[in-house]
């Protein structure tokens, strides 16, 4: 799958860029923002950021990418916990607006769950869109139960950002099926794993070499199969992401899931909600 819709209909890329770690050092800043621009080049046109990344530096860097392309990019970010109250969002979101050096974000989620009541957030969220400053809002590292709690204020919200990969699976017990039948997309960070022991692994290095392809691209491929999905991996190396965007073109089959199934077992029961 290459593309899918929000529940709004705006069809959006189902693998994107994430840039967790980028702006954390100026001499790499550069780089990074090419890095990005190649990404766009690539159709991987949905960017995601956060005010948290390096406390603003990766939104810095998002502006120098998107600079000239703004009209291309799917753009989100993200807003800090102790930021999400019916006063403290609208300061954040600015502020985000001013470092992106954009009008308007396509999407803007709470980050994690804090203090502050969801719906109060999900109150502050609604009065973003109708001002103008966001297209759409959502959540991050919330599970079914969080969501339940929204109530009426859920038919609002257009994602779930969660850790999802093949060695962070829990999610696919409940949390996954209960946004699909909400035809809500859930976006997948972190899809290859923190670290590279994942991509180190027989069984995927397996999978990976029957295909001729990567390791990474076949455990970005295990999430691209899933119906609904949008996977953010980051990557500032050119050659990474030039393999990121060709696991789009790699389909894993039965044969193939049997035996990731096999070493990185789905869930059988209810598990606590993951996230780094």
């Amino acid at each position: 799958m290459t593309e899918l819709r929000m529940p709004d209909g705006t069809p959006v890329p189902a693998l994107g860029q994430g840039t967790w770690r980028m702006g954390e050092r100026g001499a790499d800043r550069k780089a990074e923002a090419a890095a990005l621009r190649l990404g766009l080049d690539l159709g991987l046109t949905l960017i995601d950021t956060a005010e948290m990344y390096a406390e603003g530096g990766a939104e810095e860097v998002v502006a120098d990418a998107i600079a000239g392309r703004r009209e291309e990019v799917f753009l989100v970010s993200k807003v800090y916990p102790h930021n999400a109250s019916r006063a403290g969002l609208p300061r954040a979101l600015d502020a985000s607006l001013r470092r992106l050096r954009v009008e308007r974000l396509d999407l803007y989620l709470l980050h994690w769950r804090g203090g502050v009541p969801l719906a109060e957030t999900a109150e502050a969220m609604e009065r973003a869109v109708a001002a103008g400053k966001i297209a759409r809002w959502g959540v991050s590292n919330l599970d079914v139960e969080d969501l339940e709690e929204l109530g009426p204020a859920l038919a609002g919200c257009a994602t779930d950002q969660v850790l999802w990969n093949l060695e962070a699976r829990g999610v696919e017990y409940d949390l996954l099926p209960f946004c699909a039948a909400r035809g809500m997309p859930v976006m997948a960070y972190s899809p290859i794993g923190q670290g590279g022991a994942l991509l180190r692994h027989a069984a995927l290095r397996a999978v990976a070499a029957r295909h001729g392809a990567t390791p990474a691209q076949a455990a970005l491929a295990f999430v691209l199969a899933r119906p609904g999905v949008i996977a953010i991996p980051k990557a500032s190396d050119p050659a990474h992401l030039r393999q990121n965007a060709a696991a789009r073109d790699l389909a894993l089959d039965a044969e193939d899931l049997a035996a990731l199934d096999a070493a990185f077992p789905p869930p059988r029961r209810k598990r606590p909600l993951e996230m780094i």
